[in-house]
């Protein structure tokens, strides 16, 4: 039978090595690396979560910083890979995770475009035919050939919105960044992706904010120090995250 999910993670960890000591030059490193007397301590940033999406259903994960909230952000988009469990995703997927992320500050606007796009596996002859829409959605015909090194953080927040959303994805990932634009363009942003969730896309939010994870999110998940200590309907969930702090 078909699998019903979207997302399907069963018993997850991810694992990462930190150094233990202090290493002042890139030569040092790799000296000690060689020699094995570098020390690691192994990190565990997620530890077997078990996760099951389904189609359309918008999910918000809560938690501190430095919980994971991140780490499950960016298995599912496949950028981190399990140490151990399985990561199964059915669909397309928009990752809006870090900022800055697939852009070149050195290049302009418009290269950047043409650039995040290709990387998103989008043909430059696609990428032309949405280019307007993509320039208007994002309010920088002004500012097309200015490089990108000169734009704030909410314009650049822009770019990488509009590109990920151009196009309706089966999953819409998105981690907090659109915090750093301005209140009309955030408002903006939820109508799209209100009519992105009423189109059947399914959504992944991590965002500090409660109100906007009650109001884009019917369900959640709370994740403390790498497990996931709750899931269920959005309000029931963010009710004992807060209680829980």
């Amino acid at each position: 039978m078909e699998n019903e999910y979207i997302i399907d993670l069963r018993d997850v960890t991810i694992r990462f090595n930190m150094a233990t000591e202090k290493v002042d030059n890139l030569k040092e490193y790799f000296v000690k690396l060689v020699k094995r007397q570098l020390m690691f301590q192994e990190f565990l940033a997620l530890k077997d979560v078990t996760l099951q999406i389904r189609p359309g259903e918008a999910w918000g994960l809560v938690g501190a910083n430095g919980a994971g909230k991140s780490t499950m952000l960016k298995l599912i988009s496949g950028i981190l890979k399990p140490y151990k469990g399985t990561v199964q995703v059915n669909g397309t997927i928009a990752p809006l995770i870090e900022l800055g992320a697939g852009f070149d500050m050195e290049l302009t606007a418009r290269e950047n475009i043409f650039l995040n796009g290709t990387l998103l596996g989008h043909s430059k002859k696609f990428m032309e035919e949405h280019f307007d829409e993509i320039v208007d959605f994002a309010e920088i015909r002004d500012f097309l050939d200015v490089p990108l090194k000169n734009y704030s953080s909410g314009m650049q927040a822009r770019i990488g919105f509009s590109i990920a959303t151009m196009v309706r994805p089966d999953i819409l990932v998105v981690d907090e960044i659109l915090s750093v634009g301005d209140f009309r363009f955030r408002e903006k942003c939820n109508r799209r992706m209100e009519e992105m969730l009423a189109a059947g896309t399914t959504l992944l939010l991590v965002s500090h904010s409660i109100e906007d994870i009650r109001n884009m999110c019917t369900h959640a998940a709370w994740i403390d120090h790498g497990i996931l200590k709750m899931t269920g309907d959005a309000e029931t969930v963010t009710e004992a995250y807060l209680k829980g702090v």
